[in-house]
């Protein structure tokens, strides 16, 4: 299958420049004062990940990533003129991709705005899980550049910031854009597809698998593409786009659970057939899976005959007793309206670490 079988006019190799219209980015404000903050969310796993074609036929690694309200990371950074670029500090010590970013990022903005690099002093903070797959990593990155950015009077355009987030972390997800829906390689910083402007309404019962333990992608086994793997991949593609463009929530939960059943070849969480029995049971649209974590959801279609509010209780209560803790429910449409609801959240703190959250802060 070729990226020509797919339906007509669907953008392809997109920069993630070409979705900046608009926003300001790229513009200089005032100069910098010399100290900057940035901003970054998180998202709750992936919708669709394979290995996909290119404009051009070539295959690339690829997501859509499921956007998230609520948890994030800010980071403050303060300048340092005439200090040299390597007397970088980070707070907490232990974020070296934040590290990394900033020190790409001062060098870029150094370079835009002419003046001389220097280091600087990164105090990180927020309340994303670690180790669940919800981008955590990606989230600090993003808003460490935007942080060095602001601290130069820069706004970043969104293909600059993808370029240094790969090269900070090698592989990064696309919270640059701020969820919209596309086909991003992460390992390249680049769109592959704009699938919308925005998902369908869907309610998302969130949960966690193997009790919340976080996942070593370093460790998990590398496994090679075949060409009937890419012509799968290339089909839900294609399904993925029509039920965005329809708002085809019973469309999109298939293919997200059809991507998530494929990623247990290389998961393999033992809880995953009992996770998409409670969501037949509950009259979900499917299921999504975070393919680099733990932290999973069930899908709804708001707009189906019946009683939401008694399906979504129903399927936290049965995956609560089959051992399948559940975390929040939040909606799409939250997304891009504001914060999901969430119990029991905490506060971030200036020293919150690396280390894996407690569920209900999820």
């Amino acid at each position: 299958m070729t990226p020509a079988t797919h339906r007509a006019g669907a953008p392809r190799a997109t920069h993630p420049a070409a979705l900046d219209a608009g926003s300001g980015a790229g513009a200089a404000p005032a100069s910098g004062t010399g100290a900057g903050t940035g901003r970054a969310p998180c998202h709750h796993g992936e919708l669709l990940q394979g290995v996909f074609l290119d404009a051009d036929g070539r295959r690339c690694a690829g997501l859509v990533t499921l956007p998230l309200a609520g948890p994030g990371s800010r980071a403050d950074f303060v300048r340092r003129p005439g200090t040299p670029p390597e007397a970088l500090t980070v707070v907490p010590a232990d974020r070296g991709k934040a590290a990394r970013a900033a020190g790409l990022a001062v060098t870029e903005c150094a370079r835009q705005t002419g003046l001389p690099p220097s280091g600087g002093q990164l105090r990180l903070t927020g309340d994303v899980p670690v180790g669940l797959g919800m981008g955590s990593s990606t989230s600090d990155v993003i808003a460490t550049v935007r942080a060095v950015a602001d601290s130069y009077g820069l706004r970043l355009t969104s293909d600059t910031v993808a370029r240094i987030a790969v090269r900070a972390e090698r592989a990064s997800d696309p919270l640059m854009l701020d969820a919209r829906p596309v086909l991003f390689a992460q390992r390249e910083g680049r769109i592959l597809d704009v699938l919308g402007p925005a998902l369908p309404p869907l309610v998302v019962v969130g949960c966690v698998l193997g009790g919340g333990a976080p996942v070593d992608t370093l460790a998990l086994p590398v496994r090679q593409a075949t060409d009937a793997d890419v012509q799968e991949y290339e089909r839900l593609r294609a399904l993925l786009g029509r039920a965005i463009a329809t708002g085809d929530v019973r469309l999109l939960g298939h293919v997200a659970t059809a991507s998530a059943r494929r990623g247990q070849q290389t998961l393999s969480h033992p809880e995953f057939e009992t996770l998409t029995a409670i969501a037949r049971r509950s009259g979900a649209a499917g299921v999504q899976i975070a393919h680099s974590g733990a932290v999973a959801g069930v899908l709804f279609d708001p707009a189906a005959p019946g009683d939401l509010s008694h399906r979504v209780r129903a399927c936290r209560r049965a995956l609560n007793t089959h051992g399948i803790p559940t975390t929040r429910t939040f909606t799409t449409k939250e997304s891009l309206h504001g914060p999901a609801h969430r119990r029991g959240d905490r506060p971030a703190r200036p020293d919150t670490s690396r280390r894996p959250s407690r569920l209900p802060a999820l």
